[in-house]
């Protein structure tokens, strides 16, 4: 199917929009509060900004046909009196609601990732950066990056959170995808800042540089938004004061676009279990 020039020249220059607000924000900040100095151009910016336009343009393309399956099948699977009532709830409900239940259905896939060998294969490039900053949140390989929205977005459609309001799209969905994008971006960033009683709430870049850390404990802290599921489910970690002191992962990975896009469909076995000496 091929792409209108318009449409695709529109995208474009949203992202690229987008991302002159992203480093008008971020690049002051990082430079202010940062968590360990680092340059702008610190090694793989290049390879995290190609990611940047790839997933930008690529996944709103994918991701068109299966939300539209998912809007279709909940109100089959569903009964219908119970998606008139939560789509009748209040704005500010269902979109409270769906922060909690979309990043449930995200940790659970999030979990499964790093314990089941053929997806960490796919999550695994998300993990390799070894500098941690707002670009980083768009490093991931697409088909992981389309999944992992999916399995946010689908408790949302089943619980009739998504109630429409028009032909092109739901207000619950659009909030939270426009709040949580941002969101990704802070957690990643390079910056030393810790919200106090907030952090039972919501997660900071503290929360987050530790499930990225390269040496134990490893597979912590899974939640993308609400820190309070770890916290339920045992595998939150989060010590005041405290940064991971390396990031990435142990095996190989590739530095460049094209060879991070077609590692996971390569031979090399891939895994991502606790070292025996993390604490």
């Amino acid at each position: 199917m091929s792409i209108p020039q318009t449409g695709l020249t529109g995208e474009f220059a949203r992202l690229v929009v987008w991302l002159a607000l992203l480093c008008a924000i971020f690049l002051p900040l990082e430079r202010l509060a940062s968590v360990r100095p680092q340059r702008v151009l610190r090694r793989e910016f290049a390879t995290d900004l190609v990611w940047y336009f790839v997933n930008g343009l690529v996944a709103g393309l994918i991701l068109g046909v299966p939300v539209a399956a998912l809007a279709t099948w909940s109100r089959k699977l569903m009964p219908s009196g119970f998606l008139e009532w939560t789509g009748n709830l209040p704005i500010w409900v269902r979109v409270v609601a769906g922060f909690v239940v979309g990043d449930l259905g995200y940790y659970l896939y999030h979990r499964i990732c790093h314990h089941v060998p053929w997806l960490w294969r796919f999550h695994a490039v998300h993990h390799s950066a070894q500098d941690m900053d707002f670009l980083v949140n768009t490093r991931a390989h697409p088909l992981d990056l389309v999944a992992g929205r999916l399995a946010g977005l689908v408790p949302l459609y089943l619980l009739g959170l998504a109630g429409p309001v028009g032909a092109k799209g739901t207000w619950v969905p659009i909030i939270i995808g426009l709040f949580g994008n941002f969101w990704g971006f802070f957690i990643h960033s390079n910056l030393r800042v810790r919200l106090g009683p907030i952090e039972w709430l919501l997660s900071t870049p503290s929360f987050h540089h530790w499930h990225h850390t390269q040496r134990g404990p490893i597979n912590r802290n899974f939640a993308a938004m609400v820190p309070g599921l770890d916290r339920l489910f045992g595998t939150h970690h989060n010590p005041p004061g405290q940064w991971p002191d390396s990031y990435g992962i142990e095996e190989s990975m590739p530095d460049d676009v094209g060879g991070q896009l077609l590692d996971p469909f390569g031979s090399r076995k891939r895994t991502n279990a606790e070292p025996s000496t993390a604490s």
